[in-house]
């Protein structure tokens, strides 16, 4: 038998294969089974994290997020219910995670914002507290790793997504969002010490 009727014949095989046979030939790291649910399930990931997520870009990232996470551990049991219903609920479980993030990072930067930029109208007592808080906020930044630091100035003056600052950067997009979520979770905590010191 030549190579191409081999193919041919494994493609085919792996085609009429059930859902759990081929997460078996996931778990083995077997890349054609991974591609063949990836071409079975990725149009209803996709669809829910954009439904949920409402951005085209954030949506076929967490698609590959899911299948990358499939491959490297695999989670499913059949027990449990449907291959498909058990990547719907981790597709809905993690999006929904992304927007409350998104909303956490919002409100940090909204608080960044008032602090850093007072109004011009306030009374001078007023000013001199938003420019306390100012410096509260440029002081946290500064005790951030110039890494993290960088990527939150970007986003917070440019207003760059975390893929445009990613290419901008030259760098993973994956790096981003992870030095992006630790500067916010050292900001968080640091501008809390200053609020309520020795809590």
């Amino acid at each position: 038998m030549g190579f191409d009727a081999a193919y041919q014949e494994y493609a085919v095989a792996v085609d009429a294969a059930t859902d759990e046979a081929l997460i078996e030939a996931i778990q083995a790291k077997q890349v054609g089974a991974l591609r063949e649910i990836y071409q079975r399930y990725a149009g209803l990931v996709y669809t829910l994290a954009l439904r949920i997520l409402n951005n085209a870009e954030e949506a076929e990232d967490m698609t590959q997020e899911i299948f990358l996470t499939l491959w490297h551990q695999c989670r499913y049991d059949s027990s449990r219910g449907s291959l498909k219903r058990f990547l719907v609920m981790i597709t809905r479980s993690r999006s929904i995670d992304r927007v409350r993030s998104r909303k956490s990072r919002h409100r940090l930067l909204q608080r960044c914002r008032t602090t850093v930029e007072p109004p011009i109208d306030n009374a001078p007592l007023e000013h001199a507290t938003q420019g306390e808080a100012a410096q509260q906020v440029r002081t946290a930044l500064l005790g951030l790793p110039h890494s993290e630091r960088e990527v939150l100035e970007i986003a917070y003056y440019e207003g760059l997504s975390q893929s445009e600052i990613a290419h901008r950067l030259s760098i993973p997009l994956g790096t981003v969002k992870t030095r992006s979520r630790q500067g916010l979770k050292k900001l968080r905590r640091a501008l809390d010490d200053q609020i309520s010191p020795g809590r």
